[in-house]
């Protein structure tokens, strides 16, 4: 071709508009890839947005059912705490009421034990102040006999008549003891 046609056939193709022949070239390729891309890739786009949906919904699902399962275990482990204080009151009351009642056995056991301690002892003291009076009844009666016989200047060995004669000089001697302490009171 000669350089001057040449020349003069890009004069008149203008840059900015393309040849028909390579727009429709263009068109062809660009529905051939549209369709492919359309046919292909597309679903798969589609499919991989709606997991990724399922996935966020599904996860802020999974969220509030366990919002809601760890409330109602809340709420359990509350009534559960709130049983277990009920609980261990109850069981301190009562340790409480036994104990009280363990305090007044123990004191009305005390008491027992007191009164029967001043039971044996008030008896004690009796048989030793009726032994003492024995012994002192025979004591003085010996001591009197004999000093009754050193008075009289004989002897009053006769055991029945220096028992009775005993008797009834201690015999008046409390009589006496008594009146006295009748009196003062």
């Amino acid at each position: 071709m000669n350089p001057v046609v040449a020349f003069a056939a890009e004069e008149k193709m203008n840059p900015l508009l393309p040849a028909w022949p390579e727009v429709i070239i263009g068109l062809l390729c660009f529905f051939i890839v549209f369709g492919l891309l359309g046919k292909k890739l597309l679903p798969s786009i589609e499919k991989v947005l709606a997991d990724r949906r399922d996935a966020i919904e599904g996860g802020m699902e999974r969220a509030e059912i366990a919002q809601r399962e760890a409330q109602a275990l809340l709420e359990q482990y509350r009534a559960e705490l709130a049983e277990a204080r009920h609980e261990a009151a109850r069981i301190t009351e009562q340790a409480r009421e036994q104990g009280a009642a363990l305090v007044a056995e123990m004191r009305e056991e005390g008491q027992r034990q007191r009164e029967s301690i001043v039971a044996a002892g008030h008896a004690q003291i009796e048989a030793d102040k009726k032994q003492a009076t024995a012994a002192l009844r025979h004591d003085v009666g010996s001591l009197a006999s004999q000093l009754a016989s050193r008075i009289v200047g004989e002897s009053l060995e006769d055991s029945a008549r220096q028992s009775g004669v005993i008797d009834r000089f201690l015999e008046d001697l409390e009589a006496k003891a008594a009146a006295s302490t009748a009196a003062a009171k």
